[in-house]
């Protein structure tokens, strides 16, 4: 339950909902980002991402690539493409949107991520390198 008190509304010029008589909901152009999500926006988007997630689907499971590397590859390729439509058709990422600060700090991600996926590789393939061979009779040991 809530006091009764702290429900009350003071009059002190403004209007009842908090807004200082001005629209604050941002639905106003900001620095020429005029693109606003439409139905017709919104239904490529999901088209897409329907269908490239259908398309490495059937790949797997119909072994149209006889390679696990290469189905792999082309798997990654797919899941790059989509979060690209993601992040047009679905979160409206563009260079014009938040005067480009969307932009850079997905770039500045991207860096971070190839930098830490590429020292976890470089890490583990030289683990694997300079690890301590393994005797043949030793393997045979339960």
């Amino acid at each position: 339950m809530s006091h009764p008190v702290a429900n009350q509304h003071h009059d002190n010029g403004h209007d009842h909902h908090g807004h200082d008589g001005h629209d604050d909901h941002g639905h106003g152009h900001h620095d020429g980002d005029d693109y606003h999500g439409t139905v017709k926006g919104y239904a490529i988007g999901f088209l897409l991402s329907v269908v490239l997630t259908a398309i490495p689907f059937w790949l797997v499971m119909s072994k149209a690539i006889p390679s696990s590397g290469t189905t792999a590859f082309v798997i990654l390729a797919f899941a790059v493409v989509q979060i690209v439509v993601h992040m047009i058709y679905f979160l409206h990422m563009n260079t014009k949107s938040e005067g480009g600060w969307n932009m850079l700090a997905l770039i500045f991600t991207l860096v971070l991520v190839v930098i830490m996926l590429a020292g976890s590789l470089w890490v583990m393939h030289h683990l694997n390198v300079n690890m301590m061979p393994v005797p043949h009779d030793m393997r045979s040991m339960p």
